[in-house]
């Protein structure tokens, strides 16, 4: 077994999502992790590498799960990434799956003192050094005590697109960050009521990201998701065809009293759909404009194009998304993105139109 220091970190960033909202410039082969939404140059599954490669003391200890279709492209976009470290899944089932493996190899390869962090690949990160110093303490609290650390998010809005996670009594201070234990997750509320979790200064968003000893997981696996475990001891990879599509939290997170957040503000974004660009990119800008756009009386627009050299011309037109790429052009309310996921999906019904996936 490899040795680590005892506060050394094994990050595994989760990149095997589709980004069906980013139809359709994500498809099924280039999907949203891939992509730069922004003027550093680096995709964001490249940009989540470059911020946990510090904390892992090099690539050979940051690993990558992911999904069969999508694994050329992984080994593409993190050329130094050693290929033993890249998990492929031969199915998609969720995060509850690919968390329950990766965390039975890096065990194995390591042991289950090992302490292992899951970062979602398509994140939008702030502040790097307060990310760093908000990991740093997660895996102090991960060695102190037998715990699950989740990163929970300071709300800045009653948004009902995320999961509230809320604080009960405090259990310690690392990097002078406070450490709670889990009172129960919510799983995306409606308006009043986020506002209501928002007003008692107890709740944060559910980031997806979780830090832990692989052997305190594993153990709480057994007790909680039994079936999904004992497959994958017995079978490993192959145990896949067998499981449950299930996410980690349903599987351990709300049943889990290990739990603890650790509230943070280094700047994110999970970047769901074409208007967390707009949050990233809009500053006080009419409209964001990746690609050349020429419009008139246009506001409050988010126009994309893949070959900088096409141009989209708008007049008289407010809070739309337009996309271009390839022979496929997107025009959708901003208020309607969420709906793209539906419009993708009915592609797969017309034999004629599935090359756009």
């Amino acid at each position: 077994m490899k040795k680590l220091m005892e506060t050394q970190l094994i990050p595994i960033i989760l990149a095997g999502g589709k980004g069906e909202r980013f139809w359709p410039v994500s498809r099924l082969k280039r999907p949203k992790q891939f992509l730069c939404f922004d003027d550093s140059g680096r995709s964001l599954l490249q940009s989540t590498a470059d911020r946990l490669l510090n904390l892992a003391g090099g690539w050979d200890n940051l690993w990558v799960i992911t999904s069969e279709i999508i694994a050329d492209g992984v080994k593409e976009q993190l050329p130094d990434l050693p290929e033993s470290n890249i998990l492929i899944e031969p199915q998609g089932r969720d995060t509850a799956p690919a968390v329950a493996w990766a965390t039975l190899e890096v065990a194995n390869k390591y042991s289950e003192d090992a302490i292992v962090g899951f970062f979602p690949a398509d994140h939008w990160i702030g502040d790097t050094m307060a990310y760093e110093k908000t990991l740093q303490a997660a895996v102090q609290q991960a060695v102190a005590e037998a715990s699950i650390v989740t990163l929970g998010i300071k709300p800045d809005q009653p948004a009902t697109g995320y999961g509230y996670i809320e604080q009960g009594d405090k259990q310690a201070d690392f990097n002078d960050l406070p450490v709670y234990k889990v009172t129960r997750f919510t799983e995306k509320p409606d308006t009043t009521t986020a506002q209501s979790f928002i007003d008692t200064g107890k709740f944060s968003w559910n980031s997806g990201m979780f830090i832990f000893k692989a052997g305190v997981v594993l153990d709480e696996l057994k007790k909680y998701a039994p079936q999904l475990i004992n497959l994958l001891l017995e079978k490993g990879r192959d145990a896949y065809a067998e499981l449950e599509k299930e996410s980690i939290d349903y599987a351990l997170m709300e049943k889990t009293q290990l739990a603890r957040v650790l509230p943070a503000n280094f700047g994110w974004d999970d970047l769901g759909d074409w208007n967390g660009v707009e949050r990233l990119l809009k500053g006080d800008r009419d409209n964001v404009e990746l690609g050349t756009h020429i419009g008139k009386d246009t506001h409050d627009a988010i126009i994309y194009t893949s070959d900088r050299d096409e141009v989209v011309v708008t007049i008289g037109l407010k809070d739309v998304v337009i996309v271009r790429d390839g022979k496929v052009t997107l025009v959708v309310d901003k208020d309607h993105t969420q709906d793209i996921k539906q419009v993708v999906k009915s592609l797969h019904d017309k034999p004629d139109l599935k090359h756009l996936l």
